[in-house]
C-alpha cells in the first residue's frame, strides 16, 4: 500500500511538471508581459579581433543587422567570452562558414576589396550567411544577398524586406527551441 501511494504521488508530480518540461510554462516579466508577446532577440556575439583593417566595417555590418531585425542581435564578444561568430581578414575572396544557425566564421577577403567592392556591404552580406541567408545570384543591388553579382558600384549594405523577413523567420522560434539551432551541418559559402 505504501508503494502504491508513493507511485501515485510520483505520477501526480510528473503530471504537474509536464508543462515545465515541455516548455509550455511561461513566467510573466516584471512589466507583466502577455503570454502572446514576441520572444526576446537571440544574442549572437562576434569576435572581430582578427578582422584587421575591416574592424569598423564589421561593426557597421553588425549594427545594420541590429537595426534591421528583431529576432537576432549581434554584439561584440567581451574579453574571455567565446563568440558565436569569428570574423577574420585574409587575402582571398570573402566567404562564410556556418556551423549552425547564428554560428560560424566570416572572412573579409582583401581580393574583393582590391577589386573595388564595398567593405560594409561585404561585412553585412557575410553576416547574412551566418543569420541563415543563402546567396541570391544574379541579383540587383537592392538585394544584399546578391553579393558580388550586383557589381562594384553597388554599396548597399542593407537587407531587403524579404531578407529581413527570412532572418526573422529563422530566429522566430529560437528562444523557445534552442536545440533546433544546433542540429545543422557546416556550410561554406564563397561569394
Amino acid at each position: 500500500m505504501h508503494v502504491r501511494t508513493l507511485t501515485g504521488h510520483l505520477a501526480a508530480a510528473a503530471l504537474l511538471s509536464l508543462p515545465l518540461l515541455s516548455g509550455e510554462a511561461m513566467a510573466a516579466g516584471a512589466s507583466g508581459d502577455a503570454a502572446g508577446s514576441p520572444a526576446a532577440a537571440r544574442i549572437l556575439t562576434y569576435d572581430a579581433s582578427g578582422s584587421a583593417e575591416f574592424r569598423s566595417a564589421v561593426d557597421r555590418g553588425a549594427a545594420i543587422w541590429n537595426e534591421s531585425v528583431e529576432g537576432a542581435e549581434l554584439r561584440p564578444a567581451t574579453a574571455g567570452q567565446r563568440a558565436n561568430i569569428r570574423v577574420l581578414a585574409d587575402d582571398g575572396w570573402p566567404r562564410a562558414l556556418t556551423t549552425s544557425l547564428g554560428n560560424g566564421t566570416v572572412w573579409i577577403g582583401r581580393q574583393a576589396v582590391d577589386e573595388g567592392y564595398d567593405t560594409v556591404r561585404i561585412s553585412s552580406h557575410e553576416l547574412g550567411h551566418i543569420l541563415g541567408l543563402p546567396d541570391r545570384k544574379p541579383g540587383p543591388c537592392s538585394s544584399l544577398m546578391s553579393g558580388s553579382s550586383a557589381g562594384t558600384a553597388c554599396t548597399n549594405p542593407y537587407p531587403s524586406a524579404a531578407e529581413k523577413a527570412e532572418v526573422e523567420n529563422n530566429f522566430g522560434g529560437a528562444a523557445a527551441a534552442p536545440s533546433a539551432l544546433a542540429a545543422s551541418a557546416p556550410v561554406l559559402v564563397v561569394n
